[in-house]
């Protein structure tokens, strides 16, 4: 009987001895981890505040409150850390509606700013649903109130329109649009923008 105790008295210690050396092992790497964590962050850091990265082919989505906002494809990507900017060619953003509708904007460059979300897009500028189609040479997306505007002239088309004003301005979350200054156009008797 007395040895039957001897025994599971060094079993118990043998697996209480394991158990510390476990969580010794597991703490020594969870802190050394944590400084090799610290100083590549360290020198990651130093390396962006001073580094240009080109990538190819990228895809971003921006989310708010776990509901996707928007979504944007670009055939390059020339980042610029000092100015918190990714300067993209061949532009393609889908805007998500609360209606679950969508506004498809294309145009040959544009600039994302990674610190606001903000967009601005030039060259062969194309907004559209599946109802009209907008064209510009120059487009701005304002991240905080999801709102998409141009200051130069913009034409639109569609089966029920054909407009064209000096400026306007297109608020995603109402879905509505706002033509200023000088604004041309013929409407048929059924229009739905």
């Amino acid at each position: 009987m007395k040895k039957k105790n001897t025994k599971n008295k060094r079993l118990k210690i043998f697996l209480v001895a394991i158990i510390f050396l476990s969580l010794g092992v597991i703490s020594a790497v969870f802190i050394g981890y944590r400084l090799i964590l610290n100083k590549e962050g360290k020198l990651i850091s130093s390396l962006h505040s001073k580094a240009n990265i080109s990538l190819s082919k990228v895809y971003q989505t921006a989310t708010r409150d776990g509901i996707k906002e928007w979504s944007l494809e670009a055939k390059s990507v020339y980042y610029i850390d000092a100015t918190k900017q990714a300067n993209l060619q061949d532009v393609i953003v889908t805007f998500f509606l609360k209606d679950e509708g969508k506004v498809y904007l294309t145009a040959d460059q544009g600039i994302l700013k990674t610190d606001s979300n903000d967009i601005e897009v030039t060259g062969n500028v194309v907004v559209q649903n599946e109802t009209y189609s907008l064209r510009t040479k120059k487009l701005n997306y304002k991240h905080t109130k999801r709102i998409i505007f141009s200051k130069v002239p913009v034409e639109i088309v569609g089966d029920s329109l054909n407009l064209a004003a000096d400026s306007m301005s297109f608020d995603l979350n109402t879905n509505r649009i706002l033509f200023e200054g000088r604004v041309d156009g013929s409407f048929s008797e059924t229009i739905t923008l």
